[in-house]
């Protein structure tokens, strides 16, 4: 089966990006608006399990922190996607690392860059005009973010929560 981990923002957050996705992300339908902290990986019930204790432990280690949200970005040249950026807090980056230390499948095939995609598969002259108007809008969102959820995906693609992991607050 194949997993993932992310961290769901506020309803607020989902709103902003889900106004934009629903007309510029085909995958609109199959996860809600997300930050990707782990890419998908394979695993059996068994492996499951194992890797299910480990992030226990992670999130044991793990405190609160803020993210902050004030633009968008993209990954063009390498692909035509627009996302609301998250700027890098220190806690997330550890967080991102930690996920892929000891039993965790270390299968990252790219620099971590905590993001909220909101377009993506668009055309060369569609993502122009579409990121030529966002770039200069100005978003201002801020928030604790205290868990994380294991995400699996259905046989229609579509993913749901598996698990959530809730940081230790003390």
């Amino acid at each position: 089966m194949k997993y993932g981990i992310v961290i769901f923002p506020s309803k607020e957050i989902q709103d902003e990006a889900n106004s934009y996705r629903m007309r510029y992300d085909p995958h609109y339908a199959l996860i809600t608006p997300h930050i990707t902290i782990k890419e998908s990986f394979e695993a059996d019930k068994d492996e499951i399990q194992t890797i299910i204790q480990e992030l226990k432990s992670v999130a044991q280690k793990s405190k609160p922190f803020q993210i902050r949200i004030q633009k968008v970005s993209s990954f063009f040249p390498v692909t035509n996607t627009i996302y609301l950026k998250v700027e890098p807090a220190q806690e997330l980056i550890d967080l991102n690392e930690r996920l892929h230390t000891k039993n965790l499948p270390n299968n990252q095939t790219y620099s971590f860059v905590p993001h909220i995609t909101i377009a993506q598969k668009l055309s060369d002259d569609e993502f122009a005009d579409v990121f030529g108007s966002l770039k200069i809008q100005e978003f201002n969102f801020e928030e604790e973010i205290d868990r994380f959820q294991l995400m699996y995906q259905l046989e229609n693609g579509t993913w749901t929560v598996y698990q959530t992991f809730t940081f230790d607050k003390e």
